[in-house]
């Protein structure tokens, strides 16, 4: 099955599923919304107060509120809704393959491909690729248990067993660049080792707004949730993890900067919240204000330049260009370098005209 472009594939209706409990004499009065979550696997508690909300909680036949305290007696009925399992589909998508031994393959991802299956990207992902480019042709299901779907949008799948080959790590739906998959789950240990120990070579290659004074930086700067989108991410005083990006100025541009980035941590969307939330968001960055003229926008002559460019980019200008790690086999240190892709050699032709 192949449904790159069907939304109703990549997010089919979720699965209802009825709760019911009798409270017995034993039971002390306790709030609805936390003994539903103490007692229902994988519900939050505001995934419990969003139900009640929804009038989805009953107590003895009645809609409730999640103060509301239950007493010996009570019939409890909550109605939840979860995704249906997520199936792993081989598809026969073409793959830009960098280098391919026994024990892993190294892959070129083009802008638009997610790396690996998720409630709404169930098909057309690096994953669905790599499995029927190694001969799988049956598919496999893997149950959802994420609470939200923000967990699925971070893939709790990505660490399920049931994924092999194993992606080690991951690029942004937009990001081009190399990405290392592992053949089977020794190497995948191997390698995910190297990642988490910050041992592997990666550098990425950005245009971002504005201008540099240094030549050479380092941003560090704890990254958690937004608070105004969960889906995504900006830098927090209070939690968050801690996230460090060193970059080199390679070329400055009239109100853009070419930079050369290496990551000392690995977050979610680092790159692009780092830079953005220093006033140098990414070029055509949606999710983190780079598709929007940051600088320069009162010169009619570089405006148009600058329109020009966000037309044709369509996205973030972020490449990871430079992947290298110790080969699991040989313990010897392999290193790649990709092309920058059209758009990105597009837009810096145009900057150059």
């Amino acid at each position: 099955m192949t449904s790159l472009d069907n939304e109703k594939d990549n997010y089919p209706e979720y699965i209802e599923k009825v709760f019911r409990f009798h409270i017995t004499s034993g039971q002390t009065p306790e709030r609805i919304d936390i003994f539903l979550a103490n007692n229902i696997r994988n519900a939050t508690r505001t995934k419990v107060q969003k139900a009640i909300e929804e009038g989805f909680v009953l107590i003895d036949g009645k809609k409730t509120k999640p103060n509301k305290k239950i007493l010996p007696g009570n019939l409890v009925e909550c109605k939840l809704y979860k995704p249906p399992p997520i199936e792993l589909v081989p598809e026969n998508i073409h793959l830009d393959i960098a280098f391919e031994d026994n024990f892993l393959i190294v892959v070129n991802k083009p802008a638009g491909m997610v790396t690996h299956p998720a409630f709404g990207n169930r098909y057309g992902t690096l994953v669905n690729a790599v499995l029927y480019h190694l001969g799988f042709r049956e598919s496999v299901q893997i149950e959802v248990n994420a609470d939200d779907d923000e967990s699925l949008d971070e893939g709790l799948i990505f660490d399920s067993d049931a994924i092999r080959p194993g992606v080690v790590h991951r690029l942004d739906k937009d990001t081009t660049g190399l990405l290392v998959v592992s053949k089977n789950p020794v190497v995948h240990a191997f390698l995910a080792d190297q990642f988490f120990n910050r041992t592997v070579t990666r550098f990425y290659y950005a245009l971002v707004w504005g201008k540099f004074d240094d030549d050479h930086g380092v941003i560090e700067g704890n990254i958690g949730r937004s608070p105004r989108d969960r889906k995504l991410f900006t830098i927090v005083k209070k939690d968050g993890k801690p996230a460090k990006t060193e970059y080199w100025v390679l070329n400055r541009y009239e109100n853009m900067t070419l930079l050369k980035i290496k990551l000392w941590t690995g977050r979610t969307h680092q790159i692009r919240v780092h830079f953005s939330c220093h006033n140098h968001p990414v070029v055509g960055d949606v999710s983190y204000g780079g598709n929007v003229i940051k600088y320069g926008g009162q010169n009619k002559q570089f405006y148009t330049k600058a329109q020009n460019i966000l037309d044709q980019a369509k996205r973030q200008m972020l490449h990871a260009k430079v992947l290298g790690f110790k080969h699991p086999s040989t313990k010897e240190e392999i290193i790649f370098e990709s092309e920058l892709p059209e758009d990105f050699n597009n837009t810096l032709k145009i900057i150059n005209l």
